[in-house]
């Protein structure tokens, strides 16, 4: 598919034929290789689900109007858990993960109307897994919603008490992220947030099994575009989504290193890009494992794929992956280049999306 028909496509599913320029010479928009014009503020709540006797903690960053300063990573989480992050940190190779949030705390949001985009994290990970990318696309103008999937976070990995990666899991979690867009809209404690959110443009993401979360929840409630960050959103493991079921823009990101799905995985991914019945977008990037997309690279043994030396899973040679905050730094991007094309037809951001930026590390393909 052409940029011009993507373009197209893309403004009838937004309801404004006028918005993409309708011509495939648009500059790509560099701008969202850093942050953006607003600042960034983040507000957390733990809410009770009553009707699932679910009680959740979510993490909303939005465009703020001052947001100077920033925290330390661990002080996403109150006692006992901040002394616990806080330690593997102190564990962890320096270079892997983020250990800095740029974000304000509860800093007042910037008058406007935010597209809404939800996060899922990966299975035991957590709600600031994303972090990169959340302050990325709020810096650019969103609202990004995500919530701890109870049962099925680091906390319960550390305890050994965590839910498995089941489809019982997933109903689960697509659960929690209905219920956390649904508060965030209506609860008090988001009040200042809720203000600022345009509901009809609606956006999901997620990483590993959040990505499989995001295809389903996509799937099931309808959203204007679904981005899976290191894993198929249709998987034959954990069934439920059915790829050509979705009607809205699709994003994928694959990890050509990803010895945690495999080769296996990753050919999954590439045939839920070849598939997609509506416009989709593929980004490869070369030298990355199933975490370099993630703040919490190297917090654990198990998420170390993604930073330091390992073997390739393509041929079993020794190699170094990519600079983690560079990894980092390229989902952050894309992301945001995909949010800016598919919600509110950016035709910049669509030229940024559909390119390789830096080549050859990254590979692009678009249909």
């Amino acid at each position: 598919m052409s940029s011009s028909r993507r373009c197209l496509a893309l403004a009838l599913l937004l309801g404004a034929v006028t918005a993409c320029g309708g011509d495939d010479g648009a500059v790509p928009d560099l701008s969202v290789e850093a942050a953006g014009e607003h600042g960034v503020g983040t507000r957390r709540a733990t809410l009770v689900d009553a009707a699932r006797q679910r009680s959740l903690t979510i993490q909303v960053w939005y465009p703020a109007a001052a947001a100077s300063g920033g925290f330390t990573v661990e002080q996403f989480e109150d006692e006992p858990r901040r002394s616990t992050y806080a330690g593997l940190l102190a564990a962890a190779d320096p270079a892997c993960p983020s250990r800095t949030a740029q974000a304000q705390p509860d800093a007042t949001p910037t008058a406007g109307s935010y597209p809404m985009v939800a996060f899922s994290h990966c299975h035991e990970c957590t709600r600031f897994s994303a972090m990169t990318i959340a302050e990325r696309l709020a810096s650019h103008g969103f609202v990004v919603v995500a919530v701890d999937h109870s049962g099925n976070t680091l906390w319960d990995r550390l305890a050994s008490t965590g839910l498995p990666l089941d489809a019982g899991t997933l109903e689960l979690r697509v659960a929690d992220v209905a219920f956390a867009l649904d508060r965030v809209r209506l609860d008090p404690a988001f009040a200042a947030m809720a203000a600022v959110i345009d509901p009809a443009h609606t956006g999901v993401f997620g990483h590993s099994f959040g990505a499989v979360t995001a295809g389903l929840y996509a799937q099931r409630f309808g959203v204007g575009a679904a981005f899976a960050l290191a894993a198929p959103m249709e998987n034959p493991l954990l069934p439920g989504v059915t790829i050509t079921s979705i009607a809205a823009p699709l994003g994928f990101l694959v990890a050509r290193e990803d010895n945690s799905i495999s080769e296996l995985g990753n050919g999954l991914i590439r045939g839920n890009f070849e598939r997609a019945t509506s416009p989709a977008w593929k980004i490869e990037v070369a030298d990355a494992g199933h975490w370099s997309v993630s703040d919490l690279v190297g917090v654990v043994p198990g998420f170390a794929p993604g930073c330091g030396a390992d073997e390739r899973q393509t041929d079993g040679q020794p190699f170094t992956y990519l600079d983690a905050a560079t990894g980092r730094g390229i989902a952050a991007a894309y992301v945001t280049a995909f949010f800016k094309a598919t919600l509110v037809a950016d035709a910049g951001a669509e030229a940024y999306l559909s390119s390789p930026h830096p080549a050859p590390t990254v590979a692009v393909e678009s249909r």
